[in-house]
């Protein structure tokens, strides 16, 4: 039973409500990840990408709140519980302890390709049936590729 009734067809809200709940997870651990290695990178480049990690840390937050709320504007209720992130993400293991700045680097390069991937099929699959989340994967993927084209100029040596 749903709380709130959405608009589109029981089919259709399948694949955007699935869609929604991956980019969900995906923007949570985003989230959490970029903050792991803003508090454990270490090196010449300390500052600066600390101080990069931070706008990965609020794009990501911002969008996962976007994506949780157009989820439940649908009737779709959004799970953002730390083991259904865990056990959800499509980004990999981050290290313990400290980081040296190049490997945070190379870290956040490759969960912000990831993600962007994924929010690309993501978008791909709710095109047709929903151009509204469709805009709002559109955006979100702008975004994040912004942030992963940042970290690849910034790993460039």
């Amino acid at each position: 039973m749903y709380a709130v009734k959405s608009t589109l067809p029981d089919q259709e809200l399948k694949v955007v409500g699935d869609a929604l709940q991956g980019a969900l997870v995906d923007l949570v651990d985003l989230s959490l990840v970029a903050k792991q290695i803003h508090w454990t990178v270490v090196g010449p480049r300390f500052r600066t990408i600390h101080l990069q990690l931070d706008d990965v840390v609020d794009t990501a937050r911002q969008y996962s709140d976007t994506v949780a709320e157009r989820a439940s504007a649908l009737g779709v209720p959004p799970d953002g519980r730390v083991g259904t992130v865990s056990s959800h993400s499509g980004i990999g293991h981050v290290v313990d302890g400290w980081q040296q700045d190049t490997d945070a680097v190379a870290t956040m390069t490759a969960a912000l390709g990831k993600v962007v991937e994924r929010m690309r099929e993501r978008m791909t699959a709710v095109g047709k049936v929903d151009p509204v989340t469709e805009d709002i994967f559109i955006s979100v993927t702008g975004e994040l590729e912004k942030h992963h084209w940042m970290f690849q100029a910034e790993h460039k040596q």
